[in-house]
């Protein structure tokens, strides 16, 4: 009359070893990942040639300025020169002055400070050095190696799976990264001409403006000394007749 339900089964509960054989869930494909490497590494070599061009563009306006500089120090060379050949016309004056002081006046010696020698002489080596060197890039003598070079490693074949073209990618970003060091060098390079340069021009304007100024100073003592013989030749213009009469009257 009173009987017992009989209880349900319990369903056996999964061992460690059966969970670990269930195979886990992939959150993408094997295709994509070959994929996303491939634009990644596509990536990277777009910004290695992008920060190579911007280094060219560099290089190039750092050439224009070291020409610009070159061409600035031999205009300074130039003046300086003329400078020098003032002082060679300001002493032929100065003698003239010095001549007529025995006629109206004591004689008239001008006061000289330092001698004015000009600018010192280019090197010729350094100037055939950069002849040279211009002609060499012109040519494209000192790129030859580099293009024989790049010529082997780009004869390949078009790549087959995503590993080829990931390999083929870094073959790229390392071509554009030596090139980046060669314009590197060169930038270097550049900047130590570019040094040197305003080294020597600034040693040269030093001493230009010291020769300015000892012509200046001469210059102003020869207008000072005409000024006084103008002046006593008004106040005794006997003095200079006598003169052009004994002139006359000397066989």
């Amino acid at each position: 009359m009173f009987g017992f339900r009989k209880a349900s089964p319990v369903p056996p509960k999964e061992t460690e070893t059966e969970k670990k054989e269930v195979p886990a869930r992939r959150t993408s494909s094997e295709p994509e990942l070959e994929h996303y490497a491939v634009d990644q590494a596509e990536e990277i070599t777009d910004s290695v040639n992008n920060c190579l061009k911007i280094a060219e563009g560099i290089r190039e306006d750092a050439g224009k300025t070291l020409d610009t500089l070159h061409a600035q120090g031999e205009q300074i060379h130039r003046t300086h020169e003329k400078a020098a050949d003032m002082e060679k016309d300001l002493s032929k004056g100065e003698k003239i002055l010095g001549n007529l002081g025995g006629v109206f006046s004591m004689t008239w010696k001008p006061k000289k400070g330092k001698e004015i020698t000009g600018p010192e002489a280019i090197d010729d080596g350094k100037a055939h050095k950069k002849s040279s060197k211009e002609e060499r890039e012109k040519l494209g003598l000192d790129h030859k190696g580099k293009k024989a070079h790049k010529a082997h490693k780009h004869a390949h074949g078009e790549p087959k799976d995503a590993m080829q073209k990931v390999e083929l990618e870094k073959e790229k970003q390392d071509e554009a990264l030596d090139d980046l060091s060669s314009v590197l060098g060169d930038l270097k390079g550049m900047a130590s001409e570019m040094g040197s340069e305003l080294d020597r021009q600034n040693k040269a304007l030093d001493d230009f403006s010291e020769d300015v100024d000892e012509l200046n100073n001469r210059v102003k003592g020869a207008n000072r000394r005409a000024r006084k013989l103008i002046l006593r030749m008004i106040a005794e213009p006997w003095t200079l007749l006598a003169c052009i009469l004994q002139d006359e009257s000397t066989p």
